[in-house]
């Protein structure tokens, strides 16, 4: 599944993320922006 998958300006941005179609569970998520990338773990409860 993928959120945003494009080119950005420089900026502050917000992604509504809904979270009805999963399962509760640990998910790992992944952001990048040219070298940087960050992986962070999300947990969905429900």
């Amino acid at each position: 599944m993928s959120l945003v998958n494009r080119y950005q300006e420089v900026g502050y941005y917000t992604v509504n993320f809904n979270s009805a179609n999963l399962a509760s569970g640990v998910y790992f998520y992944k952001i990048q922006a040219g070298k940087y990338t960050l992986v962070k773990k999300m947990i969905v409860m429900k």
